[in-house]
């Protein structure tokens, strides 16, 4: 925490303060001073301000000390009003011994309006004092739990979407195995294409994990090889209609999104041969891409379509990218992604 540099307000404060004081609620009693009256009730204003000030300082400092951070706030400021009657007490008559050492007499108040005026002028002073320090101390604390808080928040989101990423499907590579199996005894060369493919798929696994937001070119790449994969498995259940500008589109969207968008689809909607599942993927012109399936979904006992798009949709809100949006039209079911302007990508990267 910064610490607050008040070597040069210790000494100026005390005399701009007196400067106040005197020009707003003493000027009438210096305006009818004498010369050496008013030298001499500067020097004592002065002195005695310098020595309260310090004072005052070490007084706020110590009960810091004792009760430090924003939950002891409270506590802080019933020790200075508890300690502000002896600081007063000590400041009215520091300045009369003062007075006593420079002209050898007691200044004698005839009034008790004089009297609660001076007494009134020290507490305002003192009230000065606490504000300075207590006030720098409070907005320090506030500052510093404020940056603390935003830190802890950044790293819990950064750890909630690195979780959010990882959650890849876990049948995938059993059924890929179980696939590559069959081909191999079955079909040499297309085992070797298959093969291929799986090693792409995997290998972009593993790079995409370590990142927030890829290009989309590069997540279309994965989608295809990825696709194939399924469609070794599904034949001609499965059909993939790839957007002819996709390749050529600029913009960033979180890893793996399509992953989770198309195996979604194959998930939860029947896929036969006579009844293929058809997805498509295109971009318009609002900066969105679209990933949109027929509908023909399975009788399922439980409901847990929404999962993964949950898990998308969190890790967008993490992101702070915009959110998707999902629309059911006759006969197909429609999710949209907002596209990341690249520029993000050294932010997040």
């Amino acid at each position: 925490m910064k610490s607050l540099n008040d070597r040069w307000l210790r000494w100026f404060g005390p005399i701009g303060l007196y400067a106040f004081v005197s020009l707003f609620f003493r000027f009438d009693l210096y305006a009818t001073s004498t010369w050496r009256a008013l030298l001499v009730n500067v020097t004592i204003a002065v002195t005695a301000g310098i020595v309260c000030w310090q004072l005052a300082r070490w007084v706020v400092l110590t009960i810091q000390h004792r009760y430090p951070g924003l939950d002891n706030t409270r506590q802080r400021l019933l020790w200075l009003l508890a300690v502000l009657p002896v600081l007063v007490g000590f400041a009215w008559l520091f300045r009369h011994l003062l007075r006593f050492l420079i002209e050898g007499t007691f200044n004698y108040y005839t009034t008790a309006i004089e009297l609660s005026r001076n007494i009134g002028i020290q507490i305002f002073y003192h009230f000065i004092y606490f504000a300075i320090y207590e006030g720098w101390y409070i907005l320090q604390q506030w500052q510093r739990e404020t940056v603390q808080t935003s830190t802890l928040e950044k790293v819990s989101l950064q750890s909630q979407l690195a979780s959010l990423q990882h959650q890849v499907n876990p049948h995938f590579l059993f059924n890929s195995l179980n696939s590559l199996s069959s081909l191999i005894g079955d079909d040499p060369v297309q085992a070797d294409t298959f093969l291929g493919e799986l090693t792409a798929v995997f290998r972009y696994l593993l790079q995409a994990s370590e990142q927030q937001l890829v290009p989309l070119s590069d997540e279309i790449a994965f989608i295809r090889s990825y696709f194939h994969l399924l469609q070794t498995r599904y034949q001609d259940g499965l059909v993939l209609d790839l957007s002819a500008d996709l390749v050529e589109k600029h913009g960033l969207i979180p890893p793996l999104a399509l992953q989770v968008l198309i195996e979604n689809a194959v998930r939860y909607n029947v896929i036969l041969p006579d009844n293929p599942l058809h997805i498509r993927i295109y971009t318009t012109l609002d900066q969105r891409l679209h990933v949109a399936n027929t509908l023909q979904r399975k009788n399922l006992r439980v409901e847990t379509a929404g999962a993964g798009l949950s898990n998308l949709a969190t890790r967008y809100e993490l992101l702070n990218e915009g959110s998707l949006l999902i629309e059911e039209t006759p006969g197909w079911f429609v999710v949209s992604l907002p596209l990341v302007s690249e520029g993000r990508l050294a932010e997040v990267g």
